[in-house]
């Protein structure tokens, strides 16, 4: 598969350095030489040029792209560079965009006649993460897959988790509701699609997947507790929090925004205006306690720096607070941040490369879900007929180790997955794999 990426920041380089391990033709493009340097010693193409010159187009030959991906920083240079693109014969186009009105669906068809397939709003979806994480306090990360009707449940697992801890999936299996299946481990740096020889062990964070009515059940099993969400402190008053804040789902909450600069401030007065905004730094002590931080319920930092998030979501967790949520965006702080038990990670990048991982896989859904991980994905995807998968029941498939069928919907309904399900052309199914394993998962589904 060919792909030319438009713009080498942040989530340009992330995504052509993920699928370039995926064995795919990449070409980034920018107009900064010093962007692209970095890239110069993966498995990219690298071409200097402006993402809404022409010229550079053809030079980059997006035209043969199987997917153009622009992600500069400017949403008019990205509108632009894909439908250039298109109009040159790129079969798929994405264009990251920084306005909610852009990604409804009820504009899907004028974006489509301006050539774009795809937009991606990296800070939205973000948003809706965080509003998941709130809704269910006691996760590290909830994904709703297909409206909800299969659900996955990222859970940090501790020694009272007396129902799985130190147990096989085998014997989790045998004593426990088979409503539900770990899909995934995730241990210090590792992401593990286990067995079912595997062990839980404390410390561990399992992906477990299952219905709907089934998530209230893991609570106990996981020996976990769910807390009353009401006082939230947001730190930094960026798109993400104006988009939390805002939503229909918080109407009763009490959300209080800190942020340092005062223009901004005076912005976010009119832009959230249920919410009480207050100018200082979220990381003073003497403000937080006068703010009262011993009486919050949710700590959420979205500060332009990790670290600064990192530290602030411990020094919540140190004041009783119940719930943090840290934005991280190095990825290689994120393994750190869950060692530290700050709760939830948000990365705009690991978002917007799920997304676009959907095209990749050509699903016939639109699946908004991703994984806070920096190795692994979930894909949702239409069972065509002829499909490998379709050829026996799933425990005598060949599927490779590191994939794992997590769910699947039927009929609109979410079904749990055991050896002796029979997948039928229709089906959509929800499969958990490791980064690099792409190709895996379409020929299975081929």
């Amino acid at each position: 598969m060919k792909i030319v990426i438009a713009g080498a920041g942040e989530v340009g380089s992330h995504l052509a350095e993920l699928l370039s391990k995926e064995d795919g033709d990449v070409t980034i493009l920018d107009a900064d030489q010093s962007r692209l340097a970095p890239l110069d010693e993966k498995n990219v193409m690298t071409h200097v040029g402006s993402p809404t010159s022409l010229a550079s187009l053809k030079s980059a030959d997006a035209g043969r792209a199987d997917l153009f991906i622009a992600v500069t920083p400017y949403e008019t240079d990205n509108i632009v560079a894909c439908s250039l693109a298109k109009r040159l014969g790129a079969r798929k186009t994405v264009a990251r965009v920084d306005n909610y009105e852009y990604i409804l669906p009820d504009n899907d068809q004028y974006f489509r006649d301006l050539g774009i397939t795809q937009r991606i709003y990296p800070e939205y979806h973000a948003a809706q993460d965080i509003i998941m994480a709130l809704r269910y306090p006691w996760t590290r990360n909830i994904f709703e897959i297909h409206d909800g009707e299969i659900v996955i449940v990222g859970v940090k697992i501790r020694e009272n988790a007396e129902n799985i801890v130190n147990k096989t999936l085998i014997e989790v299996g045998k004593s426990a509701d088979r409503s539900f299946h770990i899909s995934a481990i995730k241990r210090d740096n590792q992401t593990i699609i286990p067995n079912g020889r595997d062990k839980i062990l404390a410390g561990d964070i399992i992906y477990i997947s299952t219905t709907a009515d089934k998530v209230d059940e893991l609570v106990e099993l996981c020996g976990k507790e769910s807390p009353h969400i009401q006082n939230v402190i947001i730190m930094g008053g960026n798109k993400i929090a104006v988009q939390v804040a805002n939503a229909d789902k918080f109407n009763d909450f009490n959300i209080k925004i800190i942020e340092k600069d005062y223009e901004r401030g005076q912005k976010l007065a009119e832009l959230c205006p249920n919410c009480e905004i207050i100018h200082g730094n979220g990381r003073d002590l003497d403000l937080l306690e006068a703010e009262g931080i011993d009486e919050t319920d949710a700590f959420i930092a979205l500060s332009n720096n990790s670290e600064a998030n990192i530290l602030a979501c411990i020094t919540a967790k140190n004041y009783g607070v119940k719930k943090t949520i840290a934005e991280v965006e190095n990825v290689q702080f994120i393994t750190e941040a869950d060692n530290l038990n700050i709760g939830n990670v948000i990365n705009k990048r690991i978002i917007a490369s799920s997304r676009i991982y959907q095209l990749l896989l050509d699903t016939d859904v639109e699946s908004e879900k991703c994984m806070s991980l920096a190795d692994a994905e979930i894909a949702e995807i239409v069972v065509k007929e002829g499909a490998k998968i379709t050829r026996s029941l799933v425990k005598d498939l060949d599927i490779a180790e590191e994939i794992t069928i997590a769910g699947l919907i039927r009929d609109n309904h979410g079904i749990p997955v055991t050896g002796n399900t029979q997948i039928k052309p229709g089906d959509n199914v929800v499969v958990f794999y490791l980064n690099g394993s792409m190709r895996k998962v379409v020929k299975l589904f081929s």
